[in-house]
């Protein structure tokens, strides 16, 4: 199996309160005149208290169109993935030397050469290093990284990869845009990334060394145990971009929440019962914040404790949705904070763009 030696997460360098962040996109976002009171409550149900920006709020009224705001994702992505790559590689005790894949997904920018073949020369990556880009999972992104990760490491048990999660959602706020889907996404989402070490079986690393009694150290982060994919019919407009002049338009129906209780609980149930695992067996569920709304369907469609997705809930309010950063981050703050049981089962599960689900059973 894969074992996740790091997990380590980074912010954006501009942290600012949600009715500061709600100030500016008033500024930017309303036409002059506009009642705000639909853009005050949107903001506070998002419950978020802070959030994390690339720019001065004041940068961002300066954005004039896709190219400009492309071009600060291209240099803040590849300054902040790297810190975040260095660091991951330090806590796993392995030198970028070490890598033999690097994953990079996002979806709130582009860039040719992508931004893993950026950081190859900035990091000191061998010239072998494989690559694999991902775009267009948004919220899913981190979930389906591992996924892709464990695949290849199975392949390669020798090996060891490194995914990295760069979401600059900042960047994506359409400006003179009051439509619904934009107001509450300016409300919901920061900037931030993530990165996370895995070993192949066959190269443990320096988490993975046997302790006493045979036993693994208690450092060492979970397994990957599976993973599974699911897309369902007919919701390709739930969400996603709508891709203009301006960048990137989101779209964002709110039958999310609808679209969570009528297919989450079957593709749970099944996954974890292919591994003789019930719901209620799992220690805990590492869960993508994609909003109250969202998270409250997938409390009810889980039939979850009410303490179960606590830090979920407090990642939101400290950062808000980090887009595909986020749920590495929620398995950060997991290991760290709320450490399950060894050998128990978890599940890392998001959702995104397609309108899919991703999940990874992980062993503890």
């Amino acid at each position: 199996m894969t074992r996740i030696a790091a997990v380590h997460g980074a912010l954006a360098p501009h942290r600012r309160t949600q009715s500061e962040i709600t100030d500016m996109v008033a500024r930017t976002c309303l036409p002059e005149g506009t009642d705000r009171r639909v853009l005050d409550r949107l903001h506070r149900s998002a419950k978020v208290r802070s959030r994390h920006m690339t720019l001065p709020l004041e940068r961002y009224a300066e954005l004039d169109g896709f190219g400009a705001a492309n071009d600060v994702f291209i240099a803040a992505a590849t300054d902040l993935g790297a810190k975040a790559v260095r660091d991951a590689l330090d806590m796993a005790g392995l030198s970028a030397a070490d890598v033999d894949l690097l994953i990079f997904t996002s979806v709130t920018g582009i860039a040719t050469p992508s931004i893993d073949a950026r950081l190859a020369g900035r990091l000191g990556l061998r010239p072998d290093v494989t690559r694999l880009p991902l775009f267009g999972l948004g919220c899913a992104g981190g979930a389906a990284g591992l996924a892709r990760m464990h695949d290849y490491l199975l392949g390669r048990p020798d090996h060891v990869a490194v995914l990295l999660s760069v979401e600059l959602c900042s960047l994506t706020f359409q400006r003179n845009d009051a439509s619904m889907a934009n107001l509450v996404a300016t409300g919901l989402f920061g900037d931030g990334a993530a990165a996370v070490v895995a070993c192949g079986a066959n190269r443990p690393g320096r988490q993975g060394r046997e302790g006493r009694e045979g036993r693994l150290d208690e450092s060492a982060g979970p397994t990957i145990v599976d993973t599974r994919s699911h897309l369902y019919p007919d919701t390709g407009r739930v969400m996603g971009w709508d891709i203009k002049d301006s960048g990137f338009q989101v779209v964002l129906d709110p039958q999310v929440p609808d679209v969570v209780r009528q297919y989450l609980a079957d593709d749970v149930e099944g996954f974890l019962g292919d591994h003789g695992i019930k719901p209620k067996d799992v220690t805990a569920w590492v869960c993508h914040p994609g909003g109250p709304k969202v998270l409250e369907a997938v409390t009810e469609a889980l039939d979850l404790p009410e303490e179960a997705l606590d830090v979920t809930w407090r990642h939101l309010a400290d950062v808000g949705n980090l887009s595909s950063s986020s749920v590495l981050h929620v398995l950060r703050d997991t290991l760290a904070e709320r450490r399950p049981p060894p050998g128990t089962p978890g599940v890392l599960l998001a959702m995104g763009p397609g309108f899919a689900s991703e999940l990874v059973l992980l062993r503890w």
